[in-house]
């Protein structure tokens, strides 16, 4: 997603392909900054995905739904939010829909787009959109994980206050609840 540069940003002088995998390039980018310092940097550029989202599916009884799945960065089995990455051409609220029903076999008849966020901007160009699911039905598809994920039911304010033993530690999801959390109170 280009984004308007600002009077005084950095002259990018040249972008080179450091790496390549299935998922993702590096580059190589040389930037001179506006006092005249010049510096290699390297980044994960977007790409050609479209971005990501991170759904908060919420109940009347501000239950929400988390999913538990395994993390090969960290490892380990990890808690979570509902999320995934955009197809082309869909929207932020079209790819929350398609997740929730691939990882908590429901969908939401209320999308409400949250926030937009960037993840590691110094070095990722990779953008996630936040959206609030509400009015949850049953409703099942097949998702591309491995194997079947585990859907954890919590209260939100439970949940951010530490008062349950469910333990989020993906960044993402943490802020993404208290954005909804906030939303709700609203």
């Amino acid at each position: 997603m280009k984004r308007h540069k600002e009077p005084g940003s950095p002259q990018i002088l040249s972008v080179e392909l450091a790496a390549q995998s299935q998922l993702f390039s590096i580059e190589t980018v040389k930037v001179r900054y506006s006092n005249g310092a010049e510096a290699v940097l390297e980044r994960i550029p977007a790409g050609h995905w479209p971005g990501a989202v991170i759904v908060v599916p919420v109940l009347p009884d501000r239950c929400v739904y988390l999913v538990k799945e395994y993390a090969v960065g960290s490892e380990r089995y990890e808690i979570g939010l509902p999320q995934g990455m955009r197809e082309p051409g869909e929207s932020p609220e079209e790819t929350a829909n398609r997740e929730l029903k691939e990882e908590i076999g429901s969908g939401a008849r209320k999308l409400r787009l949250l926030s937009d966020l960037s993840v590691a901007s110094s070095v990722l160009g990779f953008r996630v959109q936040v959206v609030l699911a509400e009015l949850l039905y049953d409703a099942q598809l097949d998702g591309d994980e491995p194997e079947p994920l585990q859907a954890i039911k919590c209260n939100i304010d439970a949940l951010l206050s530490g008062n349950t033993d469910i333990q989020i530690t993906e960044a993402r999801s943490l802020l993404a609840l208290y954005l909804a959390r906030e939303f709700l109170d609203a």
